[in-house]
């Protein structure tokens, strides 16, 4: 099950682990009754953009057992040092339940694949093709050949579901970056985020290439859930 919390915040519930990704708002208090459910909590943290990270989450710190950190989030004082894992970008975190593997942005921070409980779940955090119409030539070219050169250390990546920016604000470019991650990825599910208080993406059923058969989810209201089932291979 997976509950959308506001901007890039959502929470991946399964059998046995509850994953809380960039929370920064939660409109609807789900995650004080979520923390009482599990005995393995997981939180991550892509950047230390204020819509992304929140230091409010060492509130739940009794029933987490580890928060994973971007590297550049530096005012982490809310949280136990001892259960607080900070990533580099391209780094990894492995114990007998998890492996958490980082990625570069092209914004500040990372974005996570983290392997847990046979699924696999991508987080791009503020990864995209961040293509602004008023922005000068020389900015959107800088801006492309970054999602380009990351997308060739990400391309094959395998994923029961990814979550990804598409920002409504990007206009008619809001899609550049996710469309181009899911022809070079190998994606089941996609949500799409980033995309706080505005419409659903308006999604075209290729969007990804003929070949590709992605089922899609773009929350708006917080509190919206959706239960998604693990495809066999």
């Amino acid at each position: 099950n997976i509950t959308y919390l506001y901007n890039s915040g959502f929470v991946v519930e399964m059998d046995k682990y509850a994953l809380v990704f960039d929370y920064y708002m939660d409109k609807t208090n789900y995650l004080s009754k979520l923390c009482q459910k599990y005995d393995n909590v997981y939180f991550f943290v892509s950047h230390s953009h204020f819509d992304h990270w929140n230091p409010a989450i060492g509130e739940f710190a009794q029933y987490v057992r580890k928060y994973f950190l971007s590297y550049d989030i530096h005012n982490r004082n809310s949280l136990p040092q001892e259960k607080t894992v900070v990533l580099d970008e391209y780094d990894e975190y492995k114990d007998d339940t998890i492996d958490v593997k980082s990625y570069s942005s092209t914004d500040a921070g990372i974005s996570f694949l983290v392997s847990i409980g046979g699924w696999k779940i991508f987080h791009a955090g503020d990864f995209n093709w961040w293509h602004w119409k008023g922005d000068t030539k020389q900015n959107n070219a800088f801006a492309r050949n970054g999602f380009v050169k990351q997308m060739k250390k990400i391309a094959g990546l395998k994923a029961d579901i990814a979550f990804f920016p598409v920002d409504r604000r990007l206009e008619e470019c809001c899609d550049w970056g996710v469309k181009e991650f899911c022809r070079q990825t190998d994606v089941d599910n996609l949500i799409a985020m980033h995309n706080a208080d505005r419409q659903p993406w308006p999604l075209q059923p290729d969007f990804a290439g003929a070949d590709k058969h992605i089922k899609v989810w773009s929350p708006v209201h917080p509190g919206e859930t959706k239960r998604i089932e693990k495809l066999e291979k």
